[in-house]
């Protein structure tokens, strides 16, 4: 049951407690303030009745000690309950109307006489010590030495004249109610508003749609009112594009490469994707599904060191850590409320693709410097010597170094063919290539080579072998496992292609020759970049070195496969599929 009290009855309530709070201090006050005046208009009688008496006493040049009958007789001309006291300055009694003077103990300590000692005159509202009998006390000093004293009996009839009621309580008690009954019709209206602001409230918590027609109460709370419902509307609205701004974030942080996760300032997780707790379980030695445990790990003692810092230099710090054969940089971001983002990056490929690269710049420097050197060197011999004289030695210096050139454009050609392939694949004009046509071309084209090492190149492929693909990469595939039998192979060898097998997708061939293979240790890195079986042997023979690479790189390029091997027979095999479509 809800006993909470309505916030129309708590206005109420408040104003009703302030309004009559301070009606009664009205009324409190007015009277205090009547019987004031009515008490003092009761002392200034007493004091009239005192003066008379003292004019009588000394106009008839009485004493008041001797003359009692004489100042009672004038008493009688006054209220009958009025009661007179004559003291002196010592505080004796000299003469009491109702009571034996002689018999009454000393009245210097009576606080209307001390008043009077101090002030000329005082009163006071006692009970008398001498007949217990309560009275209004009024004293005054006059020259002669003595005091004057005048007392009425504070009974019930001088209460009513001094606390009487008067119209001015029924007026404030009206004021009271007509305050009421204002206050009541402005809180209906002013908290009408706040009913309605309610129960727009009520309909949002529960999902009830709110109507087009609904209004707020034309006054200040209800304009109130409407801007905050505006500005709910304006939330909602911003929320929803707030959340829809998430989901993109989330999603974006799902499809990246790289590990996120997003941490609290106490190092709580507020997100991760999937491919953070996959890079950390690499990284860390004991496989865990929290990731706080990364916390605890010495692999990141640097990143918790950076993060523990209460001042730095930057708000960004990253490290590389090795695990497994990969490597991973891991970043940290922090932001201003201390929460921070940690990355997580496998840069295994990207570091080996570097490695390659500078590896590849090495070689082709290498490999440059070479015939460069041959050639500076047999120009600068031929500019040394005598045109006339030494024509036969010139002639020979030109023809080396017309070989170092042809050398030279065969290694601009083949480092432009694998870049080509890697970077620029899309230039290449894709087409349907009739192989058996291709390799009769290559055929002829590698004729005299043939000729003059003795060797036969074979073919066994049907007529109706066609590839999907690009003629000038096919063509350079078999050019360059032709020329790399022919050079190293050795003399009076067969060197043969055939497709030995297909099915409904792919093409199976095989290129071998007859000579004398390589050692098997060799297999695995034959088609890499530069690479020698032994040193000098491709500069001695005028190739590139480059050759099985373009070719291992251009079957890729057609989605097919390549691998060397030895034959039991002798020679060198290469097994290509190639896929039909």
């Amino acid at each position: 049951m809800n006993n909470k009290v309505s916030f129309k009855r708590r206005i109420i309530i408040y104003f009703s407690v302030i309004i009559a709070a301070f009606t009664v201090g009205i009324i409190i006050f007015e009277q205090n303030q009547i019987k004031k005046e009515r008490t003092s208009s009761l002392e200034r009688t007493l004091e009239n009745n005192a003066d008379i008496i003292y004019n009588f006493i000394q106009k008839n040049n009485i004493t008041p000690q001797y003359a009692q009958e004489v100042i009672a007789e004038q008493l009688s001309y006054m209220p009958s309950e009025l009661r007179m006291t004559i003291i002196n300055w010592d505080g004796k009694v000299l003469f009491d109307n109702l009571l034996e003077s002689d018999k009454m103990e000393n009245h210097l300590k009576r606080p209307e006489i001390q008043k009077t000692i101090g002030f000329g005159s005082g009163s006071n509202i006692r009970v008398s010590k001498s007949n217990s009998i309560e009275y209004l006390y009024f004293a005054k000093e006059y020259k002669e030495g003595f005091f004057i004293r005048m007392a009425l009996p504070y009974n019930v009839d001088l209460r009513s004249f001094i606390n009487s009621e008067n119209s001015f309580i029924y007026f404030i008690l009206l004021f009271f109610i007509v305050c009421a009954l204002m206050m009541q019709y402005f809180t209906n209206r002013f908290t009408k508003s706040i009913r309605e602001l309610r129960e727009f409230s009520l309909s949002l918590k529960n999902g009830v749609p709110i109507p087009d027609s609904f209004k707020f109460a034309d006054d200040e709370v209800g304009e109130v009112s409407a801007d905050i419902v505006e500005n709910y509307n304006l939330l909602q609205e911003n929320r929803l594009k707030l959340a829809a701004e998430r989901e993109k974030l989330l999603q974006h942080f799902q499809l990246s490469e790289e590990g996120i996760a997003i941490f609290s300032k106490d190092k709580k997780k507020i997100y991760t994707n999937s491919y953070f707790l996959q890079f950390l379980n690499i990284i860390l030695d004991k496989p865990t599904l929290e990731v706080e445990h990364l916390f605890l790990d010495a692999a990141f003692s640097d990143i918790v060191d950076f993060i523990n810092l209460k001042t730095r230099a930057g708000n960004m710090f990253s490290k590389r850590i090795e695990r497994s054969g990969k490597q991973f940089n891991i970043r940290v971001i922090i932001f201003e409320d201390e929460s921070f983002e940690l990355y997580i990056s496998d840069i295994t490929k990207a570091e080996k693709t570097r490695l390659l690269k500078q590896e590849m710049t090495n070689n082709i420097a290498h490999e440059l410097r070479t015939p460069v050197t041959s050639i500076r060197g047999y120009l600068e011999t031929i500019l040394s010597l005598n045109m006339d004289k030494d024509s036969e030695r010139i002639k020979n210096f030109l023809d080396r170094a017309y070989a170092q050139t042809i050398q030279l454009s065969e290694l601009i050609q083949d480092i432009a063919m694998l870049t080509k392939i890697e970077e620029a694949s899309d230039k290449f004009n894709i087409e349907r290539v009739n192989l058996k046509g291709l390799l009769e071309d290559l055929h002829s084209d590698i004729s005299d080579k043939l000729k003059e090492k003795n060797d036969e190149f074979i073919i066994d492929i049907e007529d109706d072998v066609v590839i999907n693909g690009s003629k000038t990469l096919l063509y350079s595939i078999f050019r360059n496992l032709a020329e790399n039998s022919i050079t190293y192979a050795g003399n009076n060898i067969m060197i043969f292609v055939r497709c030995y097998s297909k099915n409904n997708e792919t093409y199976f061939f095989e290129f071998y020759d007859t000579g004398s293979g390589i050692e098997d240790k060799h297999l695995v890195r034959i088609f890499e970049r530069f690479y020698r079986i032994n040193e000098g042997r491709t500069r001695n023979s005028g190739g590139s070195g480059l050759g099985l690479s373009i070719v291992k790189n251009a079957v890729l390029f057609h989605k097919g496969s390549i691998l060397a091997k030895n034959r039991s027979e002798g020679g060198l095999c290469f097994l290509i599929t190639f896929p039909k479509k």
